[in-house]
Formats: C-alpha cells, structure tokens, sequence
C-alpha cells in the first residue's frame, strides 16, 4: 500500500505554528490585563485608605496642613486610578486583539486540516479502486489460467 503524503503539509505545519503563537501573545495580552487590574485595585486600595484618613483628621484635632496634604493624595489617586484605568482599556483591547487574530489562526488551520482529510479520503479510494483493479487483474488471469488447462485437458483426453 502506498503512503499518504499530504501535498500542503507545509503549510498546514506552518499554520499550526502561527496558531501556537496566537495563543502564547493571547496568554500574554491576558497576563498584561490581570497585571494592569491589580495596579488598579491597588490604587483604589491607597486611594481608600486616604480616604479614611481623611475622614480620621477631621475627628481630630483639625490639622489644616495635614487635611490639605490629604486632600492632595486623595486628588493624585484619582489621576493615577483614571490613567490607570486608560491602562486597563487599552490591555482589554490588546486581549481582545490576540482573541481575534487567534480565532482567525485556528479557523485557518481547522481549514487546512479538513482539506489533508479530505485528500486523505481521496487518496484511500484511489487505493482501494487500484485494490479491486489488481484483484479483478488476478482473477481475469486465474479464470484465463483455469481455462486455459481445461482445454489442454480436453485436447489430451481426445488425444489431439
């Protein structure tokens, strides 16, 4: 029997190979977002904590400077959380980026592999039509064979 030999095997392995990429920038675009989420929350962590703070000075003995000082942290956190915020955006859009192209890979490559099964079907019943033309070959020559001996059986039984 002959051996399968897929034609554009290349590219098939070639598309297996974008298809891994795709899916490691996919895990790292996911990996950049978990990372920008944390900075976030840790900056609405500190932003609360000033927030209490503030809320502390102001049941004490007021303190203008410290309340000032407090206010300040509390407005810089807010920009921080706010570009931080751009930050989160923008790695969800590089997730959702990687997601796409990633879908697109596997698509390609799903494509490719149904083409190699389906050249592979193909290629069995070329085989198996070569199998029953050898085989009907065969039997043709047997029959002929066969044949062929009963006549030299029936030309020496009347002694020609």
């Amino acid at each position: 029997m002959a051996v399968f030999r897929y034609k554009m095997q290349g590219i098939l392995d070639i598309k297996e190979k974008l298809e891994d990429k795709a899916k490691q920038e996919f895990a790292e675009a996911n990996m950049r977002l978990e990372a920008e989420k944390q900075k976030l929350s840790e900056l609405q962590k500190r932003r609360d904590y000033y927030m209490m703070e503030g809320v502390k000075l102001r049941m004490e003995l007021i303190d203008v400077r410290k309340i000032r000082e407090n206010k300040m942290a509390v407005l810089q956190m807010d920009e921080f959380i706010r570009e931080q915020r751009k930050e989160v955006n923008k790695a969800a859009a590089a997730v959702e980026k990687a997601r796409a192209a990633l879908q697109e890979v596997m698509q390609e490559r799903k494509a490719h592999e149904k083409l190699k099964e389906n050249a592979f079907q193909d290629f069995l019943k070329e085989e198996q039509a070569a199998e029953s033309r050898a085989i009907d070959e065969l039997t043709t020559y047997t029959h002929g064979q066969k044949l062929q001996g009963q006549k030299l059986m029936e030309e020496f039984r009347h002694g020609t």
